[in-house]
């Protein structure tokens, strides 16, 4: 890389985002994501050989695969001696894959990066109880007793319920043992975001992600996929073309029966879906003859209360973000930020624009902006397209760029939250 160069993204591709349970669930994670990476290639036209590393993102990894990037090297067909890893920071996951990447290139590591990463919840993996794996390992490996007395004195302590209860994925925090819809209606409560005001965001996203596929706008970012049936996947199924306000209010809480205000319907959903992109050196993308969609300015990650606070990652990390870049609020022409719910996304809106947030938690001198609905999300988000946890940082980023191409905005906001109480913003600046 030479100095002064930029990172340059070149284009993305990403699957279909599938409704776990559906089309993709005979597949595993990495079968999933090849059929991506083998379309940015296809569609970028470069070599398979000049990829130097590919750096994947993923959450609920299969114990089989846990490096998955390496996987989906060797499935995609790109050469066996292309390093891959696989990296973790739930539903951010692809946003530091694509940063990690963008540092092996500006240390001079690299020059060409695929980055995205995958996910399905279709077969999780769902473990035995603690307390079983603890008897089978003392009794095949660790202890060994001999003898029925021996053995049997291993059950002390256990229960029928230990035998036959598994323990499935928890889509909630370690630390704090809440779900992230509790943490939602917690936000919701907290600011005020009435069950209405999410149901109008969720229902403005379904009809945003209908209107583009109906346009052929995302058409051009979604590579088919053919399953192991044969069946041709050619476009996300969790959309609902004509949601309603109406609609979503018939919908009970999910989270806090009583007084909740977070439903199915203004929640994001388990979905399936693999993404990539293509970050290279400025200086190598001229030499290719490629145009880059968009030049990476600059990145934060940012941590945060985990009791009330874990889904306002963007609103932390937006503005540091735009510190770090030598901007301001209202030089962003394009934003895209992952929906996790309604009351996240109305969350976030409402803390950037008020003066108290902006003052007592983010040292600022007052409110750091009104975030225009008109500019954001405008083509779906992760309520309506769908959130596979360890890729929808690539489709972020994806859509993101070519919005800048299509608007002729120079700059533009990537952000999202994530389990943890960590968040992330990238800001892109167009070619």
């Amino acid at each position: 890389m030479a100095k002064g160069d930029r990172i340059a993204i070149i284009d993305g591709c990403r699957t279909p985002f599938l409704r776990s349970g559906t089309e993709y669930r005979e597949m595993m994670a990495y079968e999933i994501c090849r059929h991506a990476v083998k379309g940015l290639i296809a569609k970028t036209g470069i070599p398979n050989d000049l990829v130097d590393h590919v750096i994947m993102g993923g959450v609920a990894n299969d114990i089989a695969t846990t490096n998955v990037a390496r996987e989906i090297v060797l499935a995609a067909g790109l050469p066996y001696t292309i390093p891959a890893y696989t990296c973790t920071v739930a539903c951010i996951s692809a946003n530091a894959a694509i940063i990690s990447g963008a540092n092996l290139i500006v240390n001079g590591n690299a020059n060409c990066i695929v980055a995205g990463g995958v996910e399905t919840f279709s077969d999780p993996d769902i473990k035995i109880s603690r307390n079983y794996r603890r008897f089978i390992l003392d009794l095949t490996m660790f202890k060994r007793p001999k003898g029925i007395i021996g053995k049997l004195k291993l059950l002390k302590g256990m229960s029928l319920k230990d035998f036959v209860v598994p323990e499935k994925p928890a889509i909630g925090e370690f630390s704090t043992k809440m779900r992230m819809g509790d943490t939602a209606d917690r936000l919701a409560k907290r600011l005020g975001i009435t069950k209405r005001q999410q149901d109008e965001f969720a229902a403005l996203s379904h009809n945003r992600a209908a209107a583009a596929w109906e346009k052929g706008i995302l058409k051009k970012e979604v590579i088919p996929v053919v399953t192991p049936h044969g069946k041709l996947v050619e476009k996300d199924n969790g959309f609902r073309k004509g949601t309603t306000v109406e609609k979503l209010e018939q919908l009970k809480p999910a989270f806090d029966r009583r007084y909740g205000t977070v439903t199915a319907g203004n929640s994001s959903f388990l979905t399936d879906g693999g993404a990539a992109v293509l970050l290279m050196s400025e200086t190598l993308a001229k030499k290719m003859g490629l145009k880059p969609l968009a030049y990476i300015k600059s990145y934060a990650f940012t941590a945060q209360d985990l009791w009330e606070e874990l889904l306002l990652g963007p609103s932390f990390a937006i503005p540091k973000a735009l510190a770090m870049g030598k901007l301001k609020f209202k030089d962003i022409g394009v934003w895209e930020i992952h929906e996790a719910f309604g009351a996240q996304m109305i969350g976030v809106i409402k803390t950037l624009a008020s003066a108290s947030f902006c003052r007592d938690r983010l040292g600022l001198p007052g409110k750091l902006g009104e975030i225009p609905i008109d500019a954001l999300n405008v083509y779906g988000g992760s309520l309506s397209l769908g959130h596979p946890f360890g890729a929808t940082g690539a489709r972020l980023v994806t859509t993101c760029a070519n919005r800048l191409r299509e608007t002729g905005k120079r700059y533009g906001v990537v952000a999202g939250c994530a389990a943890g109480a960590v968040g992330n913003a990238i800001i892109l600046e167009r070619a």
